[in-house]
């Protein structure tokens, strides 16, 4: 597997790395030996994408970076390194310039916006009991549950953070859209789609949390960026 480039995997608002478990078990299971998972702080755009960078510049050779949701936007920021291949969008934010996730959000409101409520620390939260509904509605209860009980928020403010240089306008883009998509809508998944002129976009009728509910689809998408970037 000595050929094959090391997969780093990127999460997004209200999830850890663990949200790629699904991903991850299938991409072994297809002889992807070099998988790694980042945990981001979610403190802020900057913050994530330096802890993204610094997990690509431990790898010595080629990196596909795969991003859901926010971490749609830490790629973005985050992927203009020398070592990185190809860029995997998974219903994720791929801003552009002075763009932010909600500015994004703002401008086609996505159906379970007002499911996410902010503590009294400034930190944003799905409405536990309404997780389900809200991020996961093909999971069973149970799975929905566990990502309820165990989301990780994002500080407020990092909503509101811009890309500086777009890392898609450089590198080879895939996208995934995800039609039942109630945390961003699907219009604006085709919107960033259309406008970073991926190689391929899939769109498959899940979720936002398509990574969990269908991962053989995503995993057939990330192996187009493999081949598709092959040296």
């Amino acid at each position: 597997m000595a050929d094959k480039p090391t997969i780093v995997l990127v999460h997004g608002f209200w999830g850890g790395a663990a949200h790629w478990a699904e991903v991850i078990v299938e991409l072994r299971k297809r002889g992807y030996d070099k998988l790694r998972a980042v945990e981001n702080p979610l403190t802020s755009l900057a913050d994530d994408a330096e802890r993204t960078r610094k997990m690509v510049k431990q790898v010595d050779g080629p990196v596909v970076l795969v991003g859901h949701s926010y971490g749609g936007a830490v790629i973005t920021e985050a992927g203009d390194l020398p070592n990185v291949t190809a860029l995997v969008y998974i219903a994720a934010f791929a801003p552009d310039a002075g763009e932010s996730p909600g500015q994004i959000s703002q401008e086609h409101p996505p159906a379970a916006f007002e499911n996410i409520a902010p503590d009294s620390d400034g930190y944003l939260w799905v409405e536990p009991d309404r997780f389900h509904e809200s991020f996961a509605q093909d999971l069973t209860e149970d799975e929905a549950l566990v990502m309820a009980v165990t989301q990780k928020a994002p500080l407020a403010s990092t909503f509101g953070d811009t890309v500086t240089e777009p890392a898609w306008r450089v590198k080879p883009c895939w996208y995934q859209v995800s039609t039942e998509d109630r945390m961003i809508h699907p219009d604006n998944e085709r919107r960033m789609a259309q406008r970073m002129n991926p190689r391929k976009v899939i769109e498959l009728d899940a979720s936002h949390a398509s990574l969990a509910s269908r991962p053989a689809e995503v995993c057939d998408l990330i192996e187009l960026a493999v081949q598709g970037t092959a040296a």
